[in-house]
């Protein structure tokens, strides 16, 4: 064997190697971005109870969160464009830090907007990296198993969603069901808003230190990986709309919207809908342990799931999961105890694989246009923002079970996709 031969191959083992290790962290990212995603949950009942909110006003969490999404989408494919994934990833955890840091000078406002914009701010970095780590992992393998390799990251993710709320729940939520704040006078209200306020800014401070340690770890991958790819006809905004022209990528791009949107809906809503005392009848703290069964479903039908997409067509899957989440939907507004806070809590099971399957079913065969797909499909996950105060308004008018009648409508959209999809051969 020449030299030449070993040498290619000692640098083949070492890519292989890098692209493994670099798989890792990846899956990392999902992790720590599920997490903080899904610690949105058990704030919102926090700061429902804090500022004595309506439900309305309390889903304007997600809207503040899930609003950097449509900002910030596009401008991160072109970051990618600019500086790479690696260090693209780099500059969303940054903004993650300073994010979770803008907690403490909202906690001595304490003003309800203030905590808003700490979320903002913290979300336009989970954006960059969502928007990174998407088309990144799907360019760390074989091409015929990007739906695969997806569901599998967004297991990681819902890892992140399963933990993280059972512990927000005992650090966060642990004193709302202790203190009957219509028995305090004002100096003593002052005190407990002020030290309910630091609970949460404390919470986040220590996130920004694992955040700033990811940072550093990431940093010895910035020249792995793969280049983002881009031709100069391919860099303007309005190239990159024009994406939408494809039946396939508009009608995914939709379907990113209303799933994120109700599935952000359920989520918000479960610590208040399991509270109720005709659903579960059980304390604050105790719903949103119960909210890690909901992400925890999700977690292990994704896992299974990784492997059930190499026998059944994702288009297929979807479709069948898209039924049983509106059947679950259905049953949990109809009825009441327990066996509606178990229906609702079960329909983590089924959301498992929508976003990877949407995600990879709207961005097929976008090749080196993937940066810029991924950028406009994130633009979808605003519907975060819009959906969850739409159903909070539903719920004021109504009930939180009627309310349950805005994300059903949503699955139905998928639903739709799916069977498209599923015509055109996938």
């Amino acid at each position: 064997m020449s030299n030449s031969t070993i040498l290619k191959n000692q640098e083949y083992q070492q890519n292989v190697q890098s692209n493994n290790s670099l798989k890792i962290m990846v899956f990392a990212l999902f992790f720590l971005f599920g997490s903080i995603t899904s610690l949105n949950d058990v704030l919102i009942p926090k700061l429902k109870d804090i500022f004595q909110l309506t439900y309305m006003e309390a889903m304007l969490v997600q809207s503040a969160f899930f609003f950097a999404y449509f900002v910030a989408s596009i401008p991160a494919s072109r970051l990618i464009y600019r500086f790479g994934y690696i260090r693209s990833a780099i500059i969303g955890l940054a903004v993650m830090g300073i994010g979770c840091l803008a907690f403490i000078p909202a906690t001595k406002i304490l003003m309800f907007p203030a905590f808003l914009s700490a979320l903002f701010i913290l979300a336009v970095g989970v954006t960059v990296i969502q928007v990174v780590t998407n088309p990144l992992l799907a360019h760390l393998g074989k091409a015929e198993s990007v739906s695969s390799r997806l569901t599998l990251g967004h297991a990681f993710n819902s890892l992140g969603t399963t933990v993280a709320p059972y512990f927000g729940a005992i650090i966060i939520l642990g004193s709302i069901a202790t203190v009957d704040i219509t028995q305090l006078n004002a100096a003593e209200m002052s005190a407990y808003l002020q030290k309910e306020a630091s609970v949460i800014s404390n919470a986040y401070t220590g996130i920004a230190i694992v955040i700033g340690l990811s940072c550093i770890l990431l940093a010895r991958f910035r020249n792995y990986g793969p280049k983002s790819i881009i031709s100069k006809d391919h860099k303007g905004l309005t190239s990159s709309l024009r994406l939408l022209k494809s039946p396939r990528f508009a009608l995914g791009f939709i379907c990113l919207f209303l799933y994120v949107g109700a599935e952000v809906t359920i989520g918000s809503l479960l610590v208040s809908y399991l509270s109720q005392s005709d659903i579960m009848d059980i304390t604050a703290e105790h719903a949103g342990k119960l909210v890690a069964f909901y992400w925890g479903g999700a977690m292990i039908a994704r896992f299974l799931c990784s492997a059930l997409m190499r026998v059944i067509t994702p288009a297929k899957l979807l479709a069948l999961f898209s039924i049983a989440v509106m059947s679950l939907l259905f049953a949990s507004s109809s009825l009441k105890g327990d066996i509606s806070g178990i229906a609702i809590l079960s329909v983590g099971f089924f959301n498992s694989i929508m976003f990877p399957t949407i995600f990879s079913l709207a961005s097929k065969h976008l090749s080196e246009r993937a940066a810029e797909g991924s950028g406009i499909l994130c633009c979808g996950i605003v519907g975060g923002a819009i959906i969850p105060p739409l159903t909070g308004y539903v719920a004021d008018m109504s009930s939180l079970s009627m309310s349950l009648f805005v994300p059903i409508a949503c699955y139905l959209g998928i639903l739709v996709f799916s069977v498209f999809c599923s015509k055109q051969g996938d």
